[in-house]
């Protein structure tokens, strides 16, 4: 079975197979991937899906609304479980950017409305032959990096947020080679 060329392991395998680039409409599930996405700036997803379980115990299984209330020693308590990213910028995001997801509901009155928009609720359909010439970055991902940014998000740059359109199926940049490809494009 032809896969795309950076799955290289079983965790790899289990995620790409079943999550990467699906169309994503659950709100809940929309907020724990802009965690996750917002936590591997700067390293692999790989780190991220392995500590993916440890992640979600930490934040209160992806409860916008717990994580929107913690307190400074919330943060104390984060920085020191080892099992997630202990960088305290990174946790302090995620606590500003649970507020800011819920002022986005309340607004758009889901998330999944909001974060659609950017593609006009639609999958953008890639033909990319070779993972070197997928961008890191799209015209669509800077729009929606700076709404984010002027709603208040953190760590939501244009290339965190082409990553997190990766991850919900905003865009479909399986290599036309992959098998998920087509199955996604028939979605």
């Amino acid at each position: 079975m032809k896969r795309c060329s950076w799955v290289s392991d079983d965790t790899h395998i289990k995620y790409h197979d079943t999550e990467w680039g699906v169309p994503l409409h659950n709100d809940r599930k929309l907020f724990e991937f802009l965690i996750l996405d917002g936590m591997q700036s700067g390293l692999s997803w790989k780190i991220i899906l392995n500590k993916r379980s440890s992640f979600k115990k930490a934040f209160d299984n992806f409860d916008p609304n717990k994580i929107s209330s913690y307190k400074k020693n919330d943060v104390e308590r984060l920085m020191s479980n080892e099992g997630i990213i202990r960088n305290k910028r990174k946790i302090e995001s995620v606590i500003n950017n649970a507020k800011r997801y819920l002022e986005v509901k309340k607004e758009f009155k889901t998330f999944d409305l909001y974060i659609w928009s950017f593609v006009n609720y639609k999958t953008k359909k890639n033909k990319y032959k070779k993972w070197i010439d997928i961008p890191t970055a799209s015209k669509e991902s800077k729009k929606m990096s700076i709404d984010m940014k002027k709603r208040g998000f953190l760590f939501i740059g244009p290339v965190v947020c082409y990553a997190f359109m990766q991850t919900i199926g905003l865009v479909n940049d399986h290599l036309i080679t992959c098998f998920r490809h087509n199955e996604i494009n028939n979605i």
